[in-house]
């Protein structure tokens, strides 16, 4: 069987992370979200896989090439929609085949499940199911699919894994995979309905948190690089090469630690917490429920949770996050959020800054000793 994961789309509502990088290269346990995708695929034996790319597209195929696994890449040189994506590889398919985002975790005991229904939708309750196509059923098969309701009709949504047809193609009149299920279900098609067990996406920005501790909870434990004799580590954790940690730090996992970072001594790192490469914690910080991207400095006595920090920041000494509920404006809507703090790439804050419920742009200098509570500050700002 062959899979088309669909990887072309920006992810707006993920900015600022999707400023630098398409949505499905952002690292959560510290590996890219597509990589989940493509190993749930392989435990399934799938493996004539075809990922079609387009927004900053040389990211996501250089580091397809890395991989072990033999991926034919397709452009969309225009982000026209799902529907249209698919059709970028049609021409590279030879029989029944699965659509899959590539921007969500998947389970692959759910891939097993849809993989053998020809003309299926993956479907989970969520709790906020306007925000997704809303699926409604009838002793197991679909009778309609309404994209992001303001009343949703049903907590039943679609995970946007679908199993189907070569024939599928033509059923296609617009732009979006979902319009065509809903015209094939009209023509008298019968679409089924497969429960999903596991599945992730992550709407806004902050969502990356709750996919970052599903993917932790099932971390192998390494211990590479130096660890002092003083260093107290509980639970799964995963050390990289040539990473140092100083003495007296207590490291409580889930946790995971890249290549060739420094941390502490003196620090306290607890659950759900992801380190990319190059990370530099300095004495005295609490670190917890966090992502924080590579080469990322963290400044002495800061407490940060509940937070992803993008690649390259800066977080000078006593820098403290703390989560709160507010009101966020995503994409001209408002959302309601509760969470620490967002931080683009690039970041650069002074010392004694508060954060609670923010999201940070791009290129943002902010001078120190300021309070930001539930605000959004647009890429390349100075806060002074």
């Amino acid at each position: 069987m062959q899979a088309v994961i669909l990887a072309a789309g920006e992810g707006k509502r993920v900015f600022p992370l999707t400023r630098n990088r398409p949505k499905a290269m952002i690292p959560v346990a510290n590996h890219p979200i597509i990589e989940y995708v493509i190993d749930a695929l392989q435990k399934n034996g799938i493996q004539e896989i075809i990922v079609v790319v387009g927004y900053r597209k040389e990211q996501v195929t250089r580091f397809l090439n890395g991989l072990d696994v033999p991926i034919e890449v397709v452009v969309q040189s225009k982000q026209l929609g799902t529907a249209h994506a698919l059709q970028c590889a049609e021409s590279k398919i030879k029989g029944d085949f699965l659509v899959l985002p590539g921007d969500n975790y998947i389970d692959p005991q759910s891939i097993a499940r849809v993989m053998d229904t020809p003309n299926a939708i993956l479907v989970k309750e969520h709790p906020n199911p306007s925000n997704f196509g809303v699926v409604l059923l009838n002793n197991g098969l679909v009778t309609d699919i309404v994209e992001k309701p303001e009343h949703a009709p049903s907590f039943m949504v679609s995970t946007g894994i679908y199993s189907l047809k070569k024939n599928f193609f033509s059923s296609i009149r617009g732009n979006d995979i979902t319009d065509a299920i809903s015209g094939m279900i009209r023509a008298g098609e019968l679409i089924k309905a497969v429960p999903a067990d596991d599945w992730q996406d992550a709407i806004f920005a902050w969502d990356l948190l709750k996919m970052n501790r599903r993917l932790l909870s099932s971390l192998p434990q390494a211990r590479e690089g130096t660890i002092s004799r003083q260093t107290i580590i509980h639970g799964p954790v995963r050390v990289g090469k040539g990473t140092t940690i100083g003495p007296n730090t207590v490291i409580t996992g889930p946790v995971v630690i890249g290549n060739d970072c420094t941390i502490g001594p003196n620090c306290c790192i607890v659950p759900n917490t992801s380190i990319g490469s190059r990370v530099n914690l300095d004495p005295f910080t609490f670190l917890g429920d966090a992502i924080v991207m590579d080469d990322t400095s963290i400044g002495s006595h800061s407490r940060i949770i509940d937070t992803v920090v993008g690649e390259r920041c800066t977080l000078a000494d006593h820098t403290s996050v703390s989560t709160v509920a507010g009101l966020m404006e995503i994409e001209g809507c408002t959302i309601r959020s509760e969470f620490g703090t967002v931080f683009g790439d690039n970041v650069s804050s002074g010392p004694f800054t508060v954060y609670k419920n923010c999201v940070i742009g791009n290129n943002v200098t902010i001078e120190g000793q300021e309070s930001i509570i539930s605000r959004n500050i647009p890429d390349g700002s100075m806060v002074i």
